[in-house]
């Protein structure tokens, strides 16, 4: 690795986010692609946060979280800006734990509290490299995370931000023209799917 991609252990934050993405198992060739990028952009000491919407740094991070009821249904919303059905979420403040940005953004987009997945815990399942088709284009490095939650507990949604919310099955979501949400949602369900049935009491091998 050269000297400059070398990352500042002093860098408490950053060093904290690549450890994070280190311990993302990729599902793809896609997903390794992308960690590979994460890791080099961390590790090579370019501004990690958005200090200036919509696009000041050019590339910064965010967080997603997908939240699951009962019945297994994932919640989408209809984001305004980006005009796609999306998971919600949103911008990692600076120096802020990715985690903090979910448990904050949970309570203020769907007005109750983050609940981990026993699937994942408080740590990113998923992560992806995407550039916006906003009309000031940047590229967002998202940590997707998973919640629990009872559907009945969302009654509200962030209307500045939302147009609409909607519970879908998963296999409703993999049904949905994929230019509709966004880019990487069908391969999230795939590998929530995977990981699902690899966990399973009794399975070996």
């Amino acid at each position: 690795m050269p000297a400059t991609d070398q990352p500042d252990l002093t860098d408490r934050p950053r060093a904290h986010l690549l450890e994070l993405v280190g311990a993302i198992a990729p599902w793809d060739a896609m997903e390794r692609a992308h960690l590979t990028t994460a890791t080099r952009w961390l590790a090579g000491g370019a501004p990690v946060y958005r200090v200036r919407k919509p696009d000041v740094p050019a590339t910064h991070l965010v967080c997603y979280f997908v939240v699951r009821d009962d019945s297994g249904r994932l919640l989408l919303v209809a984001h305004r800006k980006a005009g796609l059905w999306l998971p919600a979420g949103g911008h990692v403040e600076p120096g802020e734990d990715p985690w903090a940005t979910v448990v904050r953004e949970c309570h203020e987009e769907l007005g109750v509290g983050a609940v981990a997945s026993p699937v994942t815990g408080e740590r990113p399942f998923f992560l992806t490299v995407t550039p916006t088709k906003e009309r000031r284009p940047h590229t967002d490095v998202s940590l997707w995370y998973l919640l629990d939650a009872d559907a009945d507990t969302i009654t509200s949604y962030d209307e500045g931000e939302f147009d609409a919310i909607r519970w879908l099955t998963e296999e409703q979501v993999l049904q949905e023209p994929e230019e509709l949400l966004d880019p990487h949602m069908h391969r999230f369900v795939r590998k929530l799917r995977h990981t699902r049935a690899t966990r399973r009491p009794g399975r070996t091998g």
